[in-house]
């Protein structure tokens, strides 16, 4: 798929992989996890706070003296954000919290973290593979355990946070370990019932993952989308090996999204519209069983609205509508360089011949 297009960012994508190996990292992670000491979190900041929460990053940064701030914090918190201290694992408030919602800076109330991308690292501490923005964050050199580490501030207080290391999931290759208290949550509003802010999962194989990302981004409700692989054999698989044939992925966009806002049958009536479900192994001049046409449930509720919706599209269609209709399997996120590719790339040729018309279509 479009390989003229990505092998700059292919290219890069292998440099940093080759650097991230062998020996050095894993020493550097392991005298990491040896030295961290302890402290645990058990509320949260209040002064001047409200009036700071939802921000990106300010003009003039939140300041406080040392005594306000010894003050508005608890004593944990004030160790962790004002001395660098850090709470002992699997103690912390947020450390296997799977709730949806937004983590913020228990200093400021600056927006740091999203619970979409909060991961299970097995570390004890609250882990993301990436932050909410990127000048959410700010990084320091940190030799004070006598090794190179790199640690993440709140880009508005300069509270710390914690640390991030090389040995997170795809796509970002990225483990942002946070103290629980450094941080305060913010749930995802429950205005429409109790299940408002439960998010579930849809994933869909409609050809090129480029074009299915760019349109299911735009719906409301849906809370992040990201491409990858899924439906083959092949463990870990790259973006090469999936173009082969022989792994035996589809191309997908997995989909998060909040079911109080759209559904699963509004996803599938967008889906129908954005590729050709009856051409076998194919979506325009994109040819290779990675561009097949799938549905992967992740319930049963799923399957049935799916075959149900098939039913109902045929009806539409003069050729056999070829759709498979599977169970979902291990999904697999692609390479860095194609998550948000539309957004990250309007002006590549593939994305003004093609994604772009098909945006303006379906407005």
């Amino acid at each position: 798929m479009h390989a003229g297009y990505n092998i700059t960012g292919r290219v890069i994508e292998d440099f940093l992989n080759v650097c991230k190996g062998g020996s050095g990292r894993i020493l550097m992670v392991a005298l990491s996890c040896l030295f961290i000491s302890a402290c645990s979190d058990t509320g949260a900041v209040q002064k001047n706070k409200e009036n700071q929460k939802g921000i990106s990053r300010m003009d003039d940064k939140y300041k406080c003296s040392d005594a306000e701030w010894q003050q508005d914090l608890t004593p944990e918190q004030y160790n962790i954000l004002r001395e660098k201290g850090t709470e002992r694992a699997f103690t912390g408030e947020y450390w296997d919290s799977h709730d949806a919602g937004i983590y913020v800076c228990a200093g400021c109330g600056n927006e740091v973290f999203r619970s979409a991308e909060k991961y299970d690292s097995g570390s004890g501490w609250p882990s993301f593979w990436k932050p909410i923005r990127d000048n959410s964050i700010d990084e320091k050199d940190d030799h004070s355990l006598g090794v190179r580490r790199t640690e993440i501030v709140c880009s508005n207080c300069d509270g710390h946070l914690g640390h991030v290391f090389d040995d997170g999931p795809k796509p970002t290759g990225l483990r942002y370990c946070v103290n629980s208290a450094s941080l305060d949550f913010e749930a995802e509003s429950s205005e429409k019932g109790d299940n408002s802010g439960r998010l579930e999962t849809a994933t869909f194989g409609g050809g090129c993952f480029w074009c299915t990302e760019a349109v299911f981004e735009t719906l409301e409700g849906v809370e992040s989308v990201t491409v990858g692989y899924m439906g083959g054999k092949t463990k870990n698989p790259t973006y090469d090996q999936v173009c082969t044939g022989n792994t035996g992925h589809a191309e997908v966009s997995q989909i998060k999204y909040n079911p109080s806002k759209i559904s699963f049958s509004e996803l599938l009536d967008l889906f129908w519209k954005v590729h050709d479900p009856t051409t076998l192994n194919r979506q325009g001049n994109d040819t290779g069983t990675q561009y097949r046409s799938a549905i992967f449930y992740h319930s049963d509720e799923q399957r049935k609205i799916a075959e149900q919706s098939i039913k109902e599209q045929q009806e539409l269609f003069t050729d056999k509508i070829v759709t498979e209709i599977v169970t979902s399997s291990e999904y697999f996120e692609a390479e860095n360089y194609h998550q948000d590719y539309y957004r990250n790339n309007k002006n590549a040729p593939y994305c003004r011949a093609v994604i772009a018309p098909k945006l303006e279509k379906l407005k």
